[in-house]
């Protein structure tokens, strides 16, 4: 894969646990495809036990968002964290990623995007695509995107997986200039 050297310093996908590092690379290349910004898979984190909340057997996207924030460097503008574990915010039951808005942190986890979660067979590309939309929804957010209204917009929300399903891996032609101009005052 090639990295992009020129500004805006670019995104670093950490696995946080273990994660495959064929889903990790084709992470990266789609990312840097899509977005027109430098990505590379980093180091491997740790399972993050410190975020567990025994009674809800999830873990809290809050607390590894400010974990994240501490791998932050002035060499990346994104820390992206991707694991096979359950995330939670406090006012949902689940999510499938988070970002801090106007951030530089974000987490995916892969365990409701894997389509045997539902009960389906085992089906690596759609996980992929699940996989890319949401990691360009979390890095709409870092940028300061809401969602869009627009049901094919990858800023759309995605409370269930159809949602997910019935996105297009890119952004509204609105989101992505949006989001080009928001990457400009990063670099």
């Amino acid at each position: 894969m090639s990295i992009r050297t020129d500004h805006p310093p670019g995104v670093i996908i950490h696995p946080l646990g273990p994660v495959p590092a064929s889903i990790l690379q084709h992470l990266a290349i789609s990312v840097q495809d899509r977005c027109q910004i430098s990505c590379l898979v980093g180091e491997s984190m740790e399972n993050p036990g410190y975020a567990q909340d025994p009674e809800r057997e999830q873990y809290s996207c809050k607390r590894i968002l400010q974990q994240l924030h501490r791998c932050c460097t002035p060499h990346s503008w994104q820390v992206l964290a991707v694991t096979e574990i359950d995330l939670f915010v406090p006012i949902l039951k689940y999510v499938f990623g988070a970002a801090q808005m106007e951030g530089r942190c974000a987490v995916i986890s892969l365990h409701r995007l894997r389509p045997q979660f539902y009960g389906d067979e085992e089906d690596e590309q759609l996980l992929l695509e699940r996989l890319v939309k949401t990691a360009l929804h979390e890095l709409g957010h870092s940028l300061g995107l809401t969602h869009c209204r627009r049901r094919t917009c990858v800023m759309y929300s995605s409370t269930r997986i159809d949602d997910t399903d019935a996105k297009m891996a890119d952004f509204c032609p609105t989101c992505r200039e949006l989001f080009r101009w928001r990457l400009q005052g990063t670099g």
